[in-house]
């Protein structure tokens, strides 16, 4: 996710009680889960009840998205502890542990975690306390949890039940895992599959009002949080993991919605067979209307020059929401959301040195013209500034930043449409990056601006 978003959050195609707080607002009945009950009090849901009631609403998402159902769908009671257990044994057989690390390290490298941040053991509490159900293509089976009343389980069967369709007619697993090695590419397929879901279950809403979801205005996410301080693991969550779990589900909605409307359901269908290569033609359905698709970007090997002591642990790219997330953490969602949309492909590779842990970043930008390429120097700049509260023998020229902090160098270049930045090494390094990129010599800074910072 970003740093490996996708990977940050373990694939569960499930609806959360953030999401039902979000789609309960005023757009919809109240809803009442918009918190999980205390284990006292949690209702205890009748079981034929329940398998009624799924079967009613499988026929009717069915009806709305013009999936038949081709094979029965096992539906099942969840507890908390079980739902629990599902998470950690997903989140083991989706990563290694190595995996795991390294994706950790990334988001802190970034900025957009706490160093030290226990990332495993705060999404296993925070997805336990959020999952309201769940589909899971493996085993094809749909679970919800228990303590969620009938009327409010048939908005989460709506959800779910959608993927349950979607499996038996695009096996839902192996279209998204198509999209590896690029995380950001593989997180646009999820948006497609959780948003979709959101626009049936909203369907499933508003039938027999005369509406659907392709009258309903532009979804600001921000509109529709709910209160947040009865979430307890939601509140504590860094800005960026509260983002990345509701990004899929609104973002998607976003993507679904300008599909459907020109198009039904059968457009939205359609779009398994061409599935968005990026985020940003998630954030842009333009774009992915356009068929544009990202610039290649690599990143050489510089393994020779930091020494056998570093090792690559992370490779990957950001997208456009990787991106914006980056800057909104530095210079606020006003700033990065416009700066963010110039992205036309990036890669990142995060390398560790071994006995000491410290790290080197390297994030290589390609923006869509030489204008946004020069904004972006600026004011990624001032992020950089930021983040590195105390820093040494800092120099800037008009396209090249460079200081020194304790954890190492830091540097930012931008060349044409192409920006590097680098963060943890020496002058020699970063040299060294820029022959191999083909760019001539950074300049050297003159005493006079050194001076100036």
């Amino acid at each position: 996710m970003l740093p490996s978003i996708k990977r940050i959050i373990p694939r569960l195609y499930a609806l959360l009680v953030v999401v039902l707080c979000c789609a309960g607002g005023s757009t919809f009945r109240a809803q009442q889960a918009t918190t999980v009950p205390p284990a006292a009090t949690q209702p205890k849901v009748n079981s034929s009840e329940f398998a009624a009631t799924a079967d009613e609403v499988l026929q009717q998402v069915s009806l709305i998205t013009g999936l038949k159902q081709l094979t029965p769908v096992k539906k099942t009671l969840r507890s908390r502890d079980e739902i629990r257990a599902y998470v950690l044994r997903e989140m083991d057989e989706e990563k290694n542990p190595a995996e795991r690390y390294a994706e950790a390290r990334s988001a802190e490298a970034f900025g957009l975690i706490p160093k030290g941040f226990a990332l495993d053991d705060f999404m296993v509490d925070l997805l336990t306390e959020q999952i309201a159900g769940l589909y899971d293509p493996k085993a094809r089976e749909f679970y919800i949890a228990d303590w969620i009343p009938i009327d409010d389980q048939r908005m989460v069967m709506a959800h779910e039940l959608t993927h349950a369709l979607q499996d038996q007619h695009f096996q839902i697993e192996a279209w998204v895992k198509a999209a590896r090695p690029n995380d950001d590419a593989e997180l646009a397929r999820e948006s497609v599959l959780e948003g979709s879901a959101m626009a049936a279950m909203i369907d499933y809403l508003l039938k027999g009002t005369g509406h659907s979801v392709e009258d309903l205005p532009a979804i600001d996410p921000s509109l529709f949080a709910g209160d947040m301080s009865k979430s307890p693991k939601l509140q504590e969550a860094p800005q960026f993991l509260k983002d990345a779990m509701i990004f899929p589900y609104f973002g998607g909605l976003t993507f679904s919605t300008a599909i459907l409307k020109p198009s039904g359901w059968n457009g939205l269908s359609a779009v398994f067979a061409k599935p968005p290569v990026s985020t940003q033609q998630i954030m842009h359905p333009d774009v992915y209307k356009s068929a544009k698709i990202p610039a290649a970007v690599t990143i050489p090997s510089f393994q020779k020059l930091v020494g056998v002591d570093w090792t690559k642990i992370d490779e990957n790219v950001m997208g456009e929401f990787g991106w914006m997330e980056i800057l909104k953490q530095f210079l606020g969602e006003k700033t990065a959301k416009p700066l963010a949309a110039a992205w036309d492909g990036d890669l990142y590779a995060l390398y560790e040195q071994k006995q000491t842990k410290r790290l080197i970043l390297i994030a290589r930008l390609h923006l869509d013209s030489d204008e946004h390429a020069a904004k972006f120097f600026g004011l990624y700049s001032g992020a950089l500034e930021k983040k590195y509260g105390a820093r040494q023998n800092e120099s800037r020229l008009p396209n090249f930043l460079s200081f020194d902090t304790t954890d190492g160098g830091v540097f930012l270049r931008c060349v044409g449409t192409d920006c590097i930045s680098v963060e943890g090494t020496n002058r020699t390094v970063f040299d060294g990056i820029n022959e191999m990129v083909g760019w001539s010599a950074a300049p050297a800074a003159s005493k006079a601006i050194a001076a100036a910072h």
